[in-house]
């Protein structure tokens, strides 16, 4: 049997102990080679890996859910996704696609009006509908979505009883940002791109 007592978990001081140092010692038959590597500091058999995790804040952690949500759209002009929440727990998600039971855009393409794509129904209203399936209540419920919300689907947003709305990158209609200010719904622009935070 292999000698695997090689393996070691440092745990690091670095940035008031946010992260673990996972440095990981690999034999020989799994390097190729049968020399010893140097790591500066350290000597040892085959190579020295390091994997640092940061923890994302909550906000982060949600809106990269809806990122992964927005893997599931079936219109190639733009995938959403959406995610709303309440009390840093999960109540509905949803992404952009055809009406159920529908072909959808990548089988039969964009069913286009003005510029959109109407066969989809969008990511936000999704969200909401299977919320309404489940008999999920909204009321001041936050919603992560990778894009902002067309007017329509802001306007069904704000009626559910959502009072916070966080956004990747901001998407054509200015009319929402209008009637959110005069509406009192908070507007964050989060970006897309990973971040870390505190909890």
């Amino acid at each position: 049997m292999p000698d695997i007592s090689r393996f070691s978990i440092l745990n690091s001081l670095h940035q008031s102990l946010r992260y673990f140092e996972f440095r990981i010692f690999l034999p020989p038959w799994e390097t190729g080679t049968g020399t010893e590597t140097e790591t500066g500091t350290d000597a040892g058999m085959g190579a020295l890996y390091s994997l640092a995790m940061n923890r994302v804040s909550w906000e982060r952690y949600f809106m990269n859910l809806a990122v992964q949500a927005a893997t599931r759209s079936t219109c190639p002009r733009k995938s959403v996704g959406a995610v709303i929440v309440r009390d840093k727990t999960i109540l509905s998600t949803g992404y952009n696609g055809s009406i159920r039971g529908a072909a959808h855009c990548t089988e039969v393409g964009c069913l286009m009006e003005n510029d959109h794509c109407i066969r989809t129904v969008h990511a936000e209203a999704n969200a909401l509908v299977q919320a309404a399936c489940h008999g999920t209540r909204l009321e001041g419920a936050q919603i992560f979505v990778t894009a902002s919300p067309c007017f329509n689907c802001f306007k069904l947003i704000v009626n559910a009883g959502i009072r916070s709305i966080s956004f990747g990158e901001f998407y054509r209609d200015e009319r929402v940002i209008q009637f959110a200010d005069e509406l009192g719904i908070e507007m964050i622009h989060l970006g897309l791109a990973d971040e870390t935070g505190d909890e």
